[in-house]
């Protein structure tokens, strides 16, 4: 049943399930000190006077936790006969759950309950697990404190060979992180809430490296797959660049052109991030690297995630380019009939240089004819298969479309984000 109800197989999969959060008995609230400020809270006391109320969907279980300064209602809406049969009235109970109050009185709807076990805290442990499982699982016995046991059981036979150190000792050193062996052992049984955290810190900065290095093969790879070559610096950019820009590029716009420009002619896929806020001309430096694509044989396409934006950015675009003469197109989910055909058509057979789109882009039916760069207009509104559709259109055996972690940031300020990239042959 483990495996169905938590996806757990091994007992490295059992190791991994961390603790949802911990009782501690030194930071047990009293109920008399309990206040509508609160959120969640850990009490303990005594449960007497389980009683079923109501019925059918509307049947619910009540209890009374009592400690020595007052008294809280506990309440369940599932999972009542589970509960009835595991509770033992009179006996003293670890509560843990969110604080509500109805008439000025406090209460937790489906508390984590668990058996205080005194020989426990008589020696010293205090922090005592609770793991997330369910109701399936309580019915058949595994309620929380038998996963605590079988994991105790677990981590008792292990020595520091079952759990062997992926960091070099003198990074532990640096770092002052615990060894893996240790964080295993503290985040499950921390002596104190201190060895708690540093386990917790030990797993979490294992996890960070171990992205980051996946990122980095992921950089890597890219860059050692072949891209399509821009040599060329023709008319099109140039011309625009010396009559027809309509002011004067800045120097970081100067910049991520130059940066842009050194990865066309580099022979390998370009991935590039360029950020900036509103009206600090992503917009500009994203038509002018498809002036480079254009000069060197290539089309272009913009995808942005609404007609609107799509809409928009053609009109600037077109009126920028209509004295080069340089077709631009438009395809989004409203554009129909013989519109649509001629477009596809002109897009297959190369004579739409630049096409600017939604997502229809992506779709079976649009075919380029040697598309070289794709520019994604906030590209965090995509998924990551909608975005790698556009790598497959025709000549796009690969391309750099990935994650943000996997591009090069070329940075115009701090805001709305386009993604740029360099088709692969």
């Amino acid at each position: 049943m483990l495996r169905k109800e938590l996806g757990i197989y091994s007992f490295g999969d059992l190791l991994q399930h961390f603790p949802l959060r911990y009782l501690d008995s030194a930071h047990v609230q009293h109920i008399s000190a309990l206040s509508p400020e609160q959120e969640y809270v850990q009490l303990q006391g005594t449960v007497i006077n389980l009683s079923e109320e109501g019925s059918s969907f509307k049947k619910r279980l009540t209890a009374t936790l009592y400690d020595k300064s007052g008294r809280l209602e506990l309440v369940w809406f599932q999972g009542i006969s589970f509960v009835t049969k595991s509770i033992q009235p009179g006996a003293t109970y670890s509560v843990f759950g969110k604080l509500t109050w109805f008439n000025g009185q406090p209460s937790i709807v489906h508390p984590e309950v668990e058996l205080y076990n005194a020989a426990n805290a008589s020696q010293g442990n205090a922090m005592q697990p609770l793991y997330s499982t369910t109701e399936k699982l309580k019915a058949k016995g595994l309620n929380n404190r038998a996963f605590a046991k079988v994991l105790q059981s677990v981590i008792e036979r292990l020595s520091p060979n079952d759990i062997p150190e992926i960091l070099p000792e003198h990074v532990l050193n640096q770092f002052q992180l615990l060894s893996r062996f240790h964080a295993y052992t503290q985040i499950h049984f921390p002596n104190s809430e201190a060895h708690r955290l540093q386990a917790e810190r030990r797993l979490k900065w294992e996890e960070l490296l171990i992205t980051q290095l996946k990122i980095l093969q992921l950089k890597v790879q890219n860059q050692q797959q072949a891209g399509f070559v821009f040599p060329t610096v023709g008319d099109a950019f140039n011309n625009f660049f010396q009559h027809y820009l309509p002011f004067s590029l800045t120097n970081a716009q100067k910049r991520v052109l130059k940066e842009i420009r050194q990865d066309t002619v580099s022979g390998r896929q370009m991935n590039r991030l360029v950020q900036g806020d509103v009206g600090s001309g992503k917009t500009i430096v994203a038509m002018m690297c498809m002036l480079l694509a254009i000069d060197n044989g290539f089309q272009a396409s913009l995808m942005a995630p609404t007609e609107i934006l799509a809409q928009q950015h053609y009109q600037g675009i077109k009126a920028l380019l209509e004295p080069l003469q340089i077709p631009v197109a438009l395809l989004t989910g409203s554009v129909k009939g013989k519109e649509r055909k001629m477009i596809l058509e002109g897009t297959a057979k190369g004579t739409i240089p630049i096409l600017i789109g939604t997502h229809a882009l992506v779709e079976d039916t649009v075919k380029f004819h040697n598309l070289g760069l794709a520019v994604i207009d906030e590209q965090h509104r995509f998924g990551v298969g909608q975005r790698a559709k556009l790598w497959t259109k025709k000549h796009a055996s690969a391309t750099c479309i990935g994650d943000d972690s996997n591009a090069y940031s070329a940075h115009l300020s701090h805001d709305s984000i386009w993604r740029l990239r360099c088709i692969c042959n």
